[in-house]
């Protein structure tokens, strides 16, 4: 079953832009897979952040609308998130995800995901 493992994470001010990535392993399907990136807050349930479809259709939480950039690269089995302007609120643990199949759930659902990988800490101070 495929791997994930997440990277990029760190410290940054309010305002700074931090790029996340997300390698897929023990996998020759990546391209098929629905990918997502989540996070968890303290005291807050895990939150959609972003997800990409094979074809490449994205969708974003309102929360993070026109901040982020969710990418993939297929031939490198990676996912990438870019987040721009950040915020005290987007102070978390960020998880990729992968799916196998769309279901009915929403792609912005944890529930609709199958793979999880460990998560990077993100920490934004003001």
């Amino acid at each position: 079953q495929v791997r994930l493992f997440e990277s990029g994470g760190g410290s940054v001010q309010a305002g700074g832009s931090l790029t996340l990535s997300c390698a897929a392993s023990y996998t020759r399907t990546y391209s098929q897979y629905y990918m997502g990136w989540f996070r968890l807050a303290p005291g807050k349930d895990r939150e959609g952040v972003a997800s990409i479809d094979p074809d490449g259709t994205v969708k974003y939480a309102d929360s993070v609308k026109g901040r982020v950039t969710i990418s993939r690269d297929n031939a490198k089995r990676s996912l990438s998130l870019q987040m721009n302007s950040l915020n005290a609120d987007d102070t978390a643990k960020y998880f990729c995800a992968a799916a196998v199949s769309r279901g009915s759930r929403d792609l912005l659902d944890p529930g609709a995901f199958h793979y999880w990988g460990q998560g990077t800490q993100v920490t934004v101070s003001s």
